[in-house]
């Protein structure tokens, strides 16, 4: 009967022990685990980190085409007719150092330098451009409302001809242009696209759309000419940078060209607590000058539009060291250019 108690207990104590053994194990794999997931996690951090700021170690930097710091919107719509060969002399004038432009096709397949598809707000009349020919076109009314400046009306009694993106290209053939293809046209997009390379301009243009699927279509026309982010690669690469991947992914897009947030309130006479939340948060999450320094590394310039205020101009390249503003008023700018020695 000792014996027999004895036995029992015996067992019972190994098992005891294979268990704590067992325990032991588990507790040691786990801490194992633990270990590499931690040292896992410190070298992506510690990497992403470093690629962050020396992303020459993983990719080649981008050839910088031009420079631009001063950027006429529609050709300075403030100060001159929008997007008129007579608003491009007076911005080239001025000093601009590239102009930004907007493009539509005629019935007659003319590239034309308008930014609304439909000629209501600018001419007048209730037309699309797409259904007249080039010499059909009215000319642009005496008076427009300047977009990005509230309140403020641009009136003009010069040359208010709508012109052709050739007629643009023959007058500058050596400034850069930064051409919005407005539409979703193949045809459009490839004659654009001819006119480019016809004048030699590959090297002086960038050109895509807010769209995802036009900016595709233009770099797989021509992917030698200067390429913008559309919203949703600009959305895309937000995330990334957040995430800490920014610096791993490669990027064919040459230029980025985004809106500081709070031009939005021009839209916005008197905006709610939630407009007023959204654009903050927008501004939080784009403005962010240590993305900016990135692909600024990896050659590709930053443009903020549509800044229009000395305020705006002083946070664009003192606190976020942008390369370039893009503004409705050319001359204002280029005498704050060089009064802040920017």
């Amino acid at each position: 009967m000792m014996c027999d108690e004895l036995e029992s207990m015996s067992c019972a104590m190994d098992a005891r022990s294979s268990m704590s053994h067992s325990g032991d194990q588990d507790a040691s794999v786990a801490n194992i685990f633990i270990m590499f997931f931690a040292a896992a996690i410190g070298g992506y951090v510690l990497s992403s980190f470093v690629l962050l700021r020396s992303p020459g170690i993983l990719h080649r930097k981008k050839e910088h085409r031009f420079a631009a710091r001063h950027i006429s919107h529609r050709g300075g719509a403030g100060e001159c007719t929008e997007n008129t060969i007579d608003a491009y002399r007076r911005a080239v004038s001025a000093g601009t150092e590239l102009l930004e432009l907007d493009v539509h096709l005629t019935k007659d397949n003319q590239v034309v330098v308008i930014h609304d598809d439909n000629l209501l707000r600018l001419t007048g009349m209730n037309c699309l451009i797409s259904e007249l020919r080039y010499e059909e076109l009215p000319v642009l009314k005496r008076e427009l409302d300047v977009s990005f400046a509230r309140g403020v009306v641009m009136e003009d009694s010069e040359n208010r001809t709508i012109p052709r993106l050739k007629d643009v290209f023959e007058e500058f053939p050596d400034v850069p242009i930064n051409v919005d293809i407005k539409v979703d046209n193949d045809v459009l997009i490839a004659t654009t696209a001819d006119l480019i390379a016809q004048f030699k301009r590959e090297k002086l243009t960038v050109w895509g759309n807010t769209s995802s699927k036009v900016t595709e279509k233009c770099y797989s026309v021509n992917p030698s000419i200067g390429l913008l982010f559309s919203m949703r690669r600009v959305v895309q690469i937000v995330i990334l940078f957040y995430c800490g991947l920014l610096p791993y992914f490669p990027i064919r897009e040459t230029h980025l060209e985004i809106p500081m947030p709070h031009c939005f309130f021009h839209f916005m006479p008197n905006p709610s607590k939630k407009q007023r939340f959204i654009v903050a948060l927008m501004d939080k999450l784009l403005m962010r000058r240590s993305l900016f320094e990135h692909l600024q590394k990896r050659g590709i310039p930053v443009y903020l539009w549509v800044l229009n205020d000395p305020i705006e101009w002083d946070r664009a390249f003192n606190e976020l060291r942008v390369d370039g503003v893009m503004t409705d008023f050319p001359s204002k700018l280029a005498t704050y250019l060089k009064q802040h020695n920017v």
